[in-house]
Parts: structure tokens; C-alpha cells; sequence
């Protein structure tokens, strides 16, 4: 499903720079990226989905070399085959909550916005305990909720793979467990893969695979 080839990446002249030699991820597995803050992992979830792109090598995805398409077929791309939970929610102000998570639709004709996908949308918040706060702006929501509401959107075009930074940070045990629970049952139900970045070892075993991102900065394969 994924797939990356002595990769490089760089931010100006002298910042941090990453090297990945490989990296090769199975359809359907769930991987999970632990290291320390400011090691590279966000950069290298940037780089798969295509919102960076390398200095060299290579960086593919369910076939397609992500790393050579032009933007506009980078996001069209990343929204019919990808669900990205950002850090930072990435949410929309001027939408309320369901328009945030069909926000997809609305940004690439590779995607129909019909009543199957509505109606996902309003099961995912039902499931993530956010169904009656729909019509809410991200502004009216707590910050947790707002993190379902992204994860929502990652999940709801049913993507191959899901990318996940810190999806779970902002929770407590309780709906941490809730939302790997979600997260996985709507990858096995898609075939989908899930890369997840994450601080808390807690969650380690839930997880088939754990990639020490120390040893990036070491340059071993992993």
C-alpha cells in the first residue's frame, strides 16, 4: 500500500533534515510510529499524502508514484484515497461539523456526494459521540470534539489508507479506546491500511507492527 524509496526531505539549507532509506507498508496493516518530538514523524505522513514533496526519491501509495503528480492531482488524490486526522484538526470555521466532515466532496469530482455518503457521515459522529453536535461550528465545539470531528472526515470516503497524527491525543482512556475501535473497524471494512503516529505506548499492542523513528535518523530500513 505504501511504499518509500531513499527518500529525502529538507526545510531551507541548514533546518531539519530526514532521510528515510525504506519504508514498505502491506494493505490492510496497522502500523504505528513512535520517537521523540521533532524527529520527522509529521514531516513523513506529509510526504505519503503528498502535501510535501521530497528533494529525492520516492514515495507511492495504493500504485501511484504520489511524489511525481502535480498539486492539483495530489489533492484530488489525497481526497479519494487517503483520510488524513492532522494534529491540528484542520477543520473549517465557516462550516458547522457535517460539512466539515464532507468537506472531501466538495474539494475533488473524483468523489459523489450522494445520500450513501450523508448518511456514512451521520453514522461516523453517531459512533464517535458527536451525532447531535452536527450542525455546530468548530468554534461552538470542545477541543475533543473537534478531534472527532476530523477523524470523522478521514474515515468517511472509506479511503486505502489512513494517516493519523496523534488521532487520540486530546481523549480519555475511555473514548481513546472508542475511537482505535472506530478507526479499525472502518479500515478492516475498506481493506484500508492505518499509519498512525502516536505518543502513548498505551496503545502500542493494539497495533500489529511499531516503527522506532530513532532509527530513521540512524538511516536503517525499517
Amino acid at each position: 500500500m505504501v511504499r518509500v524509496e531513499n527518500l529525502t526531505f529538507g526545510y531551507g539549507a541548514k533546518g531539519f533534515r530526514l532521510r528515510v532509506p525504506d519504508l514498505l507498508l502491506e494493505k490492510g496493516e496497522r502500523v504505528a510510529i513512535v520517537g521523540p518530538s521533532g524527529s520527522g514523524k509529521t514531516t513523513l505522513l506529509n510526504l505519503i499524502a503528498g502535501i510535501l514533496t521530497p528533494e529525492a526519491g520516492r514515495v507511492s501509495v495504493a500504485g501511484t508514484e504520489v511524489s511525481q503528480l502535480s498539486d492539483t492531482q495530489r489533492r484530488r488524490f489525497r481526497a479519494s484515497q487517503i483520510g488524513f486526522v492532522f494534529q491540528d484538526f484542520a477543520l473549517l470555521d465557516y462550516l458547522p461539523a457535517r460539512q466539515n466532515i464532507l468537506y472531501p466532496y466538495r474539494i475533488t469530482p473524483a468523489l459523489t456526494l450522494d445520500a450513501a455518503a450523508r448518511a456514512r457521515a451521520d453514522k461516523l459522529a453517531a459512533a464517535c459521540g458527536i451525532g447531535d453536535k452536527l450542525d455546530r461550528h468548530p468554534g461552538a465545539l470542545s477541543q475533543g470534539e473537534q478531534q472527532r470531528v476530523a477523524i470523522c472526515r478521514a474515515l468517511v470516503t472509506q479511503p486505502n489508507l489512513i494517516l493519523s497524527d496523534e488521532a487520540t491525543g486530546n481523549l480519555d482512556p475511555d473514548s481513546k479506546a472508542r475511537i482505535l475501535d472506530l478507526l479499525f473497524e472502518q479500515a478492516e471494512e475498506a481493506g484500508a491500511t492505518v499509519l498512525a503516529v502516536t505518543h502513548d505506548h498505551e496503545l502500542l499492542p493494539r497495533f500489529e507492527r511499531v516503527l522506532d523513528f530513532a532509527q530513521f535518523r540512524e538511516g536503517a530500513p525499517l
